[in-house]
């Protein structure tokens, strides 16, 4: 177990829709047994001794989520996100000022372990850039002609990386690097990638496989069993 420290805040950008899952509910209040899959991801942080608080950026005019318990809790702070994923953890990360470090979790993954999240925080104690829980290549990756659903050839899966999340980095710095890249005009597709852009090497630090995010329809069945079928019942 990480030492409890109270500088740790969360970010869990809850702004999107989510339209691959084909349902007019925003993914992320869809449920999972009696609570929905934003709540199954919050509770995940908050169990955790290290996490002193939650910072929680909603669309604008979101009246979902203020029907929910979280929106009680006493360490949940609401923001207004923004259109895009980058611009919800900016606003999560300009409530957060003051912490030491920022974890980033995504509000569709509802199963994360606490062991990987504690692996993760030890990176305090030896790393001042950060990092990612993340899983390794295992299946052959194809590269396919541009426009096309042909393949163009096969990706050498050495050194290749799925990442998850929480993401988690130095308050200032992940500021710094995500404000410049978003005023550069750079691709951010999460946290790690605005360090990236900025000249940073953040750690890869070894995640499960079923920390899965809830992207299609069938992902929720799948999150459903392992909530069901593992230790996580315990956090559920």
């Amino acid at each position: 177990m990480a030492a409890i420290s109270p500088d740790v805040c969360a970010v869990v950008p809850a702004a999107g829709f989510g339209r691959r899952m084909q349902t007019e509910c925003p993914k992320q209040y869809l449920s999972i047994g009696n609570k929905t899959i934003l709540e199954h991801a919050v509770a995940a942080l908050l169990v955790n001794p290290c996490v002193g608080r939650v910072i929680i950026a909603v669309s604008e005019g979101d009246k979902r989520f203020w029907q929910l318990p979280l929106a009680k809790h006493p360490q949940i702070t609401v923001v207004n996100g923004g259109a895009e994923r980058a611009d919800s953890v900016l606003a999560g990360l300009e409530a957060a000022a003051g912490a030491g470090w920022v974890l980033v979790h995504d509000a569709a993954r509802p199963c994360l372990h606490q062991d990987d999240l504690n692996r993760l925080l030890r990176l305090r104690e030896t790393s001042r850039v950060g990092g990612i829980l993340a899983t390794p290549v295992r299946d052959t990756m194809k590269r396919a002609e541009p426009g096309k659903t042909a393949i163009a050839h096969t990706v050498d899966r050495n050194d290749l990386w799925h990442a998850l999340t929480p993401q988690f980095f130095p308050q200032e710095l992940l500021h710094h690097c995500l404000t410049r890249a978003l005023h550069q005009g750079a691709t951010i597709t999460d946290e790690a990638s605005a360090l990236e852009f900025c000249g940073y090497h953040p750690e890869l630090v070894p995640g499960r496989a079923d920390n899965i995010k809830v992207t299609r329809p069938e992902d929720l069945r799948l999150a459903e069993f392992y909530l069901t079928h593992s230790d996580l019942q315990e956090n559920a």
